[in-house]
């Protein structure tokens, strides 16, 4: 199991400070959490994730049900043996393909909605519609294998089973992570489902890994705070805040405003799928204490990279003759050895080692930046 400690709350925000103990080692509060989908941060090698100060990082019990498959992960003695990590890890449950593979690749829809159609956004789901892709039902969820397109259902039961042979220290409860545009009709049934599915997620459990309940309940406040009460009175070991987050970042601030107080100050809250340098200011005087994106890792296999003063596309004409670091204040390998002429090089020389290097710094850049906050948080300044 785990246990967390609170170092410091702020009188001036729900900002907090604290250390989450886990079978894998203690994690400094909050952190970002850096994703590895298939047992892999992209590009990334471990120990150089550790370099960047990666703490934890989050796989996907989906896609590992099918890369590698849970039979050999069982044979490998779980995830942390097979990709050699020795750090504390966290698995999704496959509730966010629900959404993925669901109606967000049906609408090309984000957890955040900021499209406008016209002066109206348009409504797209109600509770009669299906996604195309797959079949959602009281049992769970009905997906077609990426592998051989055979007809694949996840239940609660099966997902804390995959999750269980994983091994990670912290695994959660199967949900539906809902879209956007959705009526509140849609939200009330998927909402009363999951709650059922976390139940089933809990009486599956066999187990001493700790497991986390989902708050769902999309931008409603009143279903929020009823998700919240519920998981709240569950034996959760922590919570995860999950869903699509409004059509805006104050809407996101918001929505964490109601879900937040209703939660045990005791156990730890992890934000899912929220993760962009913007976002951090968010969710640090929020009171969030970890979070997971993919966005340093994705963009930086675009030419992506982070500086204080914004993003900066190394794919840019402009970087071809920039004989200077990323940015001159980081001390990431990345910034410390190269330009970024050099890079912007490889990447038009199609070298495989560019996303490495700025995947480096991005993930050195997010943990400074929220390492920053924490420190800021135990001096009282926030």
């Amino acid at each position: 199991m785990i246990s967390f400690r609170l170092l410091h709350q702020s009188k001036k925000s729900r900002a907090r400070a604290g250390i989450i103990s886990t079978p894998h080692g203690d994690i400094e509060t909050p952190t970002f959490v850096p994703v590895a989908t298939q047992g892999a941060i992209k590009a990334l090698v471990e120990d150089a994730a550790v370099r960047a100060g990666t703490q934890l990082i989050i796989a996907n019990t989906f896609h590992l049900l099918f890369k590698p498959g849970v039979d050999i992960l069982s044979a490998a003695g779980g995830l942390h043996q097979f990709m050699h990590w020795q750090r504390p890890l966290m698995t999704d449950s496959g509730g966010f393909q629900v959404f993925s593979l669901g109606f967000g690749m049906d609408h090309s829809l984000g957890k955040i909605d900021t499209r406008v159609e016209g002066d109206e956004r348009r409504t797209l789901i109600d509770v009669s519609t299906q996604p195309r892709q797959i079949r959602i039902t009281e049992e769970g969820v009905h997906f077609r294998s990426p592998m051989d397109g055979s007809e694949v259902l996840m239940t609660p039961e099966s997902s804390i089973a995959a999750q269980q042979v994983i091994g990670a220290d912290i695994m959660y409860a199967f949900d539906e992570c809902t879209p956007p545009r959705t009526t509140r009709a849609y939200i009330e049934e998927s909402l009363a489902r999951t709650h059922r599915w976390e139940e089933r997620s809990l009486a599956a459990r066999t187990t001493a890994q700790a497991m986390f309940g989902i708050v769902q309940g999309s931008r409603y406040r009143d279903l929020r705070e009823r998700s919240a009460q519920f998981v709240n009175d569950r034996a959760f070991a922590g919570f995860g805040i999950g869903g699509d987050l409004g059509e805006s970042k104050a809407q996101s601030a918001e929505i964490l405003s109601w879900v937040i107080p209703a939660l045990d100050p005791t156990r730890p809250r992890h934000l899912l799928g929220i993760g962009h340098p913007e976002d951090i200011e968010l969710m640090m005087r929020g009171g969030v204490d970890t979070f997971d994106c993919v966005s340093p890792t994705q963009l930086a296999r675009r030419g992506i990279a982070f500086t204080p003063e914004g993003r900066i596309d190394l794919r840019n004409e402009s970087a071809r003759h920039a004989m200077k670091p990323i940015d001159a204040r980081c001390a990431c390998d990345t910034c410390v050895k190269y330009s970024r002429a050099y890079l912007a090089h490889l990447l038009r020389a199609g070298e495989i080692n560019a996303y490495s290097h700025i995947t480096l710094h991005n993930l050195t850049f997010m943990h400074r930046a929220v390492r920053d906050w924490r420190e800021k948080i135990l001096a009282g300044e926030i």
